[in-house]
């Protein structure tokens, strides 16, 4: 969508005229261009529901410590309750409930997607509309270099059909990651360290052993939901902030849900789910209410 015809096309809701072409060697995500096509693909809790099931395979020491199973109920297993079906069931309706607060926002505050916004700028510049476009965006050096590269100031997006078609603000995707992240870090011990992690090399062909500090649970869990966020950011879809609140959207939902599951929660010794905030607070949720520390 860098040239006028097929920007107006999309706007219009016709049918891409361009093609995606793809690098066939397969790769592991490795830059912003891979990561923006993961989650162009992505099931809503896709990325949760693998890291919840690659938590659950480090067993005990991996989980909460807060979780009555683990030391104080010895001759029952948890399951359906505090267990491995009752983290994925949490991860799945933590992420539906989620998208019912992006959807309330986005159709209550109308955001333009980005290429939409560009379009503005590119028919301001021409003379050819009048807009109320901010300075600062007019003479920035990010309008000056998609001049100077391609001929516009439309703004280049990696999905031939453009953006989804609702409102930007909160971002779904981000929305989602808040949640589904907030579920996890409050049913695992988010200080475990990942044992053996490994990284994607410079080409994204090859794995290679992670060589630096200690990686926790909870700091990959933030990593993985801002992550997300970013793909969507990269891709051309959404603006930063859409992200940002997106998972302070979400973890809002999130919490809300782990409150009115502690009212059902009986086992003996349950004392509640503790987890860090986005903001690095951290939380005990308990009876249905919220203690700070």
């Amino acid at each position: 969508m860098m040239d006028t015809g097929n920007w107006l096309n999309i706007q219009r809701g016709g049918s891409p005229a361009e093609e995606a072409s793809f690098d066939p060697v397969k790769r592991y995500i490795h830059n912003n261009r891979g990561l923006g096509e993961y989650v162009h693909r992505d099931v809503s809790f896709q990325a949760y529901l693998h890291a919840a099931l690659i938590l659950l395979g480090y067993g005990a020491d991996a989980q909460d410590s807060g979780n009555p199973y683990l030391y104080d109920i010895t001759n029952q297993g948890a399951f359906t309750s505090l267990g491995g079906p009752f983290v994925l069931d949490m991860v799945t309706k933590a992420a539906n409930l989620s998208l019912s607060g992006a959807w309330f926002q986005k159709w209550r505050h109308r955001f333009l997607r980005p290429e939409a916004l560009s379009g503005r700028i590119h028919f301001h510049l021409l003379g050819e509309r009048q807009y109320e476009l901010h300075s600062d965006i007019l003479n920035s050096r990010a309008v000056d270099e998609l001049l100077i590269a391609n001929g516009t100031a439309l703004l280049p997006v990696a999905y031939v059909e453009g953006s989804p078609t609702h409102p930007s603000f909160p971002a779904g995707h981000a929305t989602i990651a808040g949640a589904c992240v907030t579920v996890l870090k409050a049913c695992f011990n988010e200080d475990f360290v990942i044992p053996d992690p490994v990284q994607a090399d410079a080409t994204g062909e090859n794995l290679l052993s992670y060589t630096g500090g200690d990686l926790t649970v909870g700091d990959e869990l933030n990593k993985l939901a801002n992550n997300i966020a970013i793909g969507r950011d990269a891709a051309g879809v959404h603006y930063r902030q859409d992200g940002i609140q997106g998972l302070i959207a979400g973890e809002q939902q999130a919490i809300s849900l782990l409150q009115d599951y502690t009212t059902t929660l009986n086992e003996d010794g349950f004392s509640g789910f503790a987890l860090t905030k986005f903001d690095g607070s951290t939380i005990t949720i308990a009876d249905g209410q919220i203690i700070y520390q």
